[in-house]
Formats: structure tokens, C-alpha cells, sequence
């Protein structure tokens, strides 16, 4: 506990001080989706992941939205081919028994784009703007048909360790594919520093995968 806390505090220190420069700063080619960047606190939605492509914005295991055009038809219209021509695989809740079911932990909004499809290995990166340095909680909104791990980067540099995301299986569920749309929100973690300004944040899926993510929220821990 005492490394982690002290690599912590070396790396908030290196960002409000400028001792390196960030991704977000020099190395880093990618740019916020439709230049609209994020905001902490808030939710960062999970869908609206940088634009760069492939090793750049984000790695995924493969080239094929396997939502968008492919689960979703491509029938043009916005939820059925959101971003359909990269590789992050993208999907939305829907009604009719999907994912407003009865073995929700916690009830997701209809129509909302999310992240699926992940497997370990894959990462997406976030440009972000902290609106004030100071401790943060933040909670994710998924499913998981198993247990799986996840961890967050800033600026390239580990900040939260790999953290169990507790799967949202039951085995009262009468509909196999079903499983995967089981929502919940869980928190990830409590009191991490972020300083104020422009950041990349990596969602990296670390361990088992087949989790879809909605939104992590941030909220100030003061």
C-alpha cells in the first residue's frame, strides 16, 4: 500500500508540476470525439471514445464492429450504425425484454450506446478535462457475465490498479444470451487524485472481458 500510494503521489506530482509531458500534451495523436471533450466530474461515456483509430484512439481484438452493423443492422439509421466503421464494438439498450428485464441490479436507460464485446488486452482512450484538482470516487455502469477485471491510465502512466468487477450472472435467468445484459452499477474506487486540466484517460479490460460498459462516473470526494 505504501509503493501505491507513493507512485500516486510521484505521478500527480510529475502532472501539476510539468517534470514530463503528457500524452494529452506531446505523443499522443488522437483527439476528443467530435472535439467535444469530456468532463470531470461527470460521466464519461464510454461510447464517445477518442477519434485516432486503431493503436491509437483504442485496440480491440479485431477490425469488425461487431454491434454496429453487425448485431444492429445497417439500416443507416444513428443507434444501428454508430461509428460502424471501427473496430470498438458498440451496441444500445433496448426494450422488449433485452435489456429492460427482471434481473437488472440496477435499471438502465432505454437507447443508451454502450461498449461491448471486450476481451482482455483491449483499451480505449478518453480525452478528458478535470475541472479542479482534488480526490475523486468514481462507479462504473456494465454487466459481466463473469467476473472480470478492468484498470484505468492517465497519460499513459497505471493510476488505478486492476479492480474485480463482480459478474451480474443469475442463474435464475431462463435466456442464455441474456446474461450480458444483466446491468449494474458498481463503485471502482475511492479517493484517487486527478489534477485540473486536460488528461487521456486508457479503460483497459484486463482480465475475462465480455463486459459492456454504459458510462464511469466522477464525482469530487472532498
Amino acid at each position: 500500500m505504501k509503493n501505491k500510494l507513493l507512485t500516486l503521489s510521484i505521478l500527480c506530482f510529475c502532472i501539476s508540476t510539468g517534470t514530463f509531458k503528457t500524452l494529452a500534451q506531446s505523443t499522443y495523436a488522437g483527439k476528443a470525439w467530435h472535439d467535444s471533450i469530456q468532463v470531470i466530474p461527470g460521466k464519461v461515456e464510454c461510447e464517445k471514445y477518442d477519434v485516432g483509430g486503431e493503436g491509437i484512439a483504442y485496440h480491440d481484438a479485431d477490425s469488425v464492429n461487431n454491434g454496429s452493423g453487425h448485431l444492429n443492422p445497417n439500416d443507416g439509421t444513428f443507434y444501428n450504425t454508430f461509428r460502424i466503421n471501427e473496430g470498438v464494438d458498440i451496441s444500445y439498450t433496448k426494450v422488449g425484454g433485452t435489456d429492460d428485464n427482471p434481473y437488472n441490479k440496477v435499471e438502465p436507460k432505454m437507447k443508451q450506446l454502450y461498449v461491448g464485446w471486450t476481451t482482455p488486452g483491449e483499451w480505449i482512450n478518453y480525452t478528458v478535462e478535470v475541472k479542479a484538482t482534488c480526490f475523486y470516487d468514481a462507479s462504473i455502469m456494465y454487466t459481466a457475465n463473469a467476473d472480470g477485471k478492468i484498470a484505468i491510465d492517465v497519460d499513459g502512466k497505471p493510476w488505478l490498479e486492476p479492480v474485480l468487477i463482480t459478474s451480474t450472472f443469475n442463474a435464475a435467468e431462463p435466456i442464455a444470451w441474456r446474461q450480458w445484459h444483466h446491468w449494474n452499477k458498481q463503485p471502482i474506487f475511492t479517493h484517487l487524485k486527478l489534477t485540473k486540466g486536460k488528461h487521456v484517460l486508457t479503460l483497459k479490460t484486463i482480465d475475462k472481458g465480455g463486459m459492456n460498459y454504459d458510462y464511469v462516473e466522477f464525482s469530487r470526494k472532498d
